[in-house]
């Protein structure tokens, strides 16, 4: 995933995030079976590439995706699974928005992008295709992550899925 450190204009929107100390934790978390920094700038370069090819806002699904998992981590602190479930699929949309609008200055397309990314888990519906697109590389990338524990026939046929969405937008 070392494609975007050669895309200028990505690096350019994305900057003053990779940039903040408190947004450089997220490369000490596990996340999946990676960390939430690697897994974030996956979803949010991969986001990018087809809200640009598509003629969409690709700058706000950069930036959003990129701080769609940017909440402070409470879940460690839960004692029961039923609790950490519920504050993962619920509560980190909005505990992520509140925490980059504290760092961020956030479009209304930012925040949309980052609160309504884990839909169809959580009732929250994407206003803008923008959201729609960043929640569908998130579920299709964390889906791949996870599918390591288990193998990795299933992260090849989500990988040639998301080649396969890349190649049809061009």
């Amino acid at each position: 995933m070392t494609k975007y450190k050669d895309d200028k204009e990505y690096l350019f929107i994305i900057d003053n995030i990779m940039e903040n100390e408190e947004f450089k934790k997220m490369d000490n978390i596990k996340h999946h079976n990676t960390t939430r920094m690697n897994h974030s700038l996956k979803v949010s370069y991969y986001s990018y590439k087809i809200a640009k090819s598509l003629k969409l806002d690709y700058k706000d699904v950069a930036r959003g995706g990129l701080l769609h998992d940017f909440y402070t981590d409470k879940i460690s602190d839960c004692k029961k699974v039923k609790d950490k479930i519920l504050l993962f699929t619920t509560k980190h949309p909005n505990d992520a928005v509140e925490n980059a609008s504290n760092y961020f200055e956030l479009s209304e397309k930012e925040i949309n992008i980052i609160r309504t990314h884990m839909f169809p888990i959580d009732y929250k519906i994407p206003k803008y295709a923008e959201s729609w697109i960043v929640s569908i590389v998130d579920k299709i990338l964390s889906v791949g992550e996870v599918s390591k524990k288990f193998g990795y026939k299933l992260t090849y046929i989500f990988n040639l899925y998301l080649l396969f969405l890349l190649n049809v937008i061009k």
